[in-house]
Parts: C-alpha cells; structure tokens; sequence
C-alpha cells in the first residue's frame, strides 16, 4: 500500500513552467531532452509525444540556430506539454523563441555576453512571463575559475552559479531555477548541497553525462537519491545515453522508491531462488512489458514462494505468492484466488487492470462532486 515519505523537503521559491509548477510545495517534475535533430519537426514532435505517453512533465529541445528556433515554433504549435529551449551564445535565439510560445529559457548568462545581451533575454522572458533555468556544468566552467581552483569543485561549481544568479538579481528577476551538474556523483552531491543553503529558487537536479542506461540509471539513482533524501530538489533529468523516454521512466522509479511520488506500478518482486514455484523473472519480465502504459499509481507483489510471499502481498494492492499445488493471489491484502502457472501472467494482468479502472471511476466520481 502507498505510504506517506518521511522526506521534509528544502522550502524553494516556486516558479511555473507552462502548466507546471515547480518548487515550493509542488510535486517533484521529472523531465527529458529532445535528441532528435530540431529542425526534423516531424520526428522531434514524434519523440515528445512518446516522452509525453510516459509521463513526462516538461521536455527540454536544443535550439542551436536561428533555423531551429523557426522549427521550435512549429514543434510549439504540435505539442502541449511544457516546453524549454536550450540555447548557448547567441541570444537572438532566446528572443525569438519566447515569442514563439516557449514555456523556459534554459541558458548560461556567462557566456550569453555583455551585460545588455542578459538584459534583453531577462526582458523578454518577463515580458512573455516565462522562467529562465540558469545551467552551470563541471565540462564548461568559465576559464577563470578553471584557473582559480585548478579543476571543477563543488565550489567553482557555486561560484560559478552564484555569478549568473546575481546577473539575474541586478535585473531583479527572480523566477528561475539553477542547475550545478557533475558527472561526478560526489562533485554535483557537494556542488547541491552548498548551493541549496545559498538561493531560495528551486533546483533542477541531475547527474550530467551519467553514462548509459545501466551504469547512468546507479549513477542517477545514487547522487539524486541521496539528494532527494535531504529534501534537495524540485525538478530532475536523468541523463542517459540511451532513448530518452528510459530517462522519464528511471526518474520516477527514483521518486517512487523515496515515496515522493507515485506514477505507475511499484513492483515489488523476489530475485528468485530454487524455492521458487514459478519462474519469478519470466512473470516479471512479462508484467513489466505488457503493463508499461499503466500510470496509475499500484503497489503488486510478485514473490516466488511462502517465506516471505503473505506478508509481502499482504502489504500490496495486489499480491501474488507460490504455493503448491496453485499459486495464490492476494488483493488488498486478503487471500482472493488460486491461479497455476499457466493461467498466471494473464490473471495477474487483468486483476490489476480491473483495479486501475476502479481506481480511475473513484477518481472520476470524486472530481465530478468537486
């Protein structure tokens, strides 16, 4: 059953981007990044509707060129999901994007240029009502910090950070968010942490360049779980070598283990062993396949044999435990039916389907009422 996190989140200041609330007592969003070739509309549009089906909340595009940002304001008119463009050095770019709909800029003010160039992005996404993400990482450190402390720190990295907040203080703009990525887990850990007791805006956290997506997902789950665990954060991106929509899964497999949000089954299943009375593996990779559109929030119990099977389904929504001759099913945390081996996969499936269309038509009931 879903119980309350025990995590006492970091008070931020909150900020919207489009629909989506970020910071203060919001849920945590979890993000991805386009990477498709922006001005390829048709297949740009086609992977944020699939990062979209799988719950994404905002998807960042590339805007690299003038070219692309024409192709963003297309992508703009296709998609309704909150939008940021990424852009670097020309800030021509920015302007034109926030006329064009886009629901962020994500830039680094340091390398925007001059003072008035900073002026007349932070002037358009005020005047368009849009945040700004300022995005500080270990592999693009300004020369002179680079010089300063040798190497990336945690505390070039708030340094750096720190720089670009007070750009944005002179012009008295206070709706961003601020990054400090490292692909060292322990660098970007420290980097949060020092700067989280220095600003009052939300944090965008992530492990940058993490790896692909067995070694970036530990990587990931590592240094945004012992964050997260702090109250550290309000929006996460998994960076993975790897089809973007792994990225939106693996985020929320690492707020749900830290109960700070719940999207989807939490499967909670045996590594097997030769107690087993069904093969465990085959029947979760089996579930896991044919139940990946399933949003609705579920804890099921998959567990191969007796010693632990009851009390383990007993604490789930829907609970499955060996036994021989039949294995037996638990809902809501009382024994229900017996099932063989043959019949297993296809029971369990629609049992916990029938259970997210009831809890659909309760939700639907409830908001119907007001």
């Amino acid at each position: 059953m879903q119980h309350q996190s025990p995590v006492k989140r970091r008070v931020s200041r909150q900020i919207k981007v489009g629909s989506v609330l970020v910071g203060g007592d919001a849920p945590i969003s979890v993000q991805s990044m386009t990477n498709t070739e922006t001005c390829d509309v048709a297949a740009t549009v086609a992977q944020i509707r699939r990062l979209e089906e799988v719950g994404a909340d905002i998807v960042r595009v590339s805007v690299p060129s003038m070219e692309a940002a024409e192709a963003f304001g297309d992508i703009r008119k296709q998609v309704g999901i909150a939008l940021v463009a990424d852009i670097h050095f020309d800030y021509k770019i920015a302007l034109r994007v926030a006329d064009l709909g886009v629901d962020c800029l994500r830039i680094n003010p340091g390398n925007i240029g001059r003072e008035d160039r900073v002026k007349a992005v932070v002037d358009a996404a005020r005047h368009n009502g849009i945040p700004i993400r300022i995005g500080v990482n270990a592999g693009s450190l300004e020369k002179d910090l680079q010089k300063k402390y040798g190497e990336p720190t945690p505390a070039a990295l708030v340094e750096s950070a720190l720089r670009h907040v007070e750009h944005l203080d002179r012009l008295d703009f206070q709706d961003f968010k601020v990054s400090v990525k490292a692909s060292d887990v322990f660098m970007a850990v420290e980097a949060y942490r020092l700067l989280a007791k220095q600003i009052e805006q939300p944090l965008h956290l992530g492990i940058t360049e993490a790896g692909g997506l067995r070694s970036g997902t530990v990587k990931s789950a590592v240094g945004l779980g012992m964050l997260l665990a702090e109250g550290i954060g309000d929006t996460i991106r998994i960076s993975l070598a790897a089809d973007p929509v792994e990225e939106i899964r693996v985020g929320f497999d690492i707020l749900k283990s830290l109960r700070l949000r719940s999207r989807g089954i939490n499967f909670i299943a045996c590594p097997s062993c030769s107690r087993q009375n069904f093969d465990v593996v085959k029947t979760m990779n089996e579930l896991e396949t044919r139940l990946e559109d399933v949003l609705t929030p579920m804890d099921v119990a998959v567990i191969g044999c007796v010693v632990n099977g009851p009390g383990e389904a007993k604490e789930a929504d829907i609970g499955l435990t060996g036994g021989t001759p039949n294995n037996l099913i638990y809902q809501d945390g009382k024994p229900d039916q017996k099932v063989d081996n043959l019949e297993l996969v296809d029971r369990l499936e629609k049992m916990i389907r029938d259970k997210v269309a009831a809890k659909q038509a309760v939700e639907a009931n409830t908001i119907a009422r007001g």
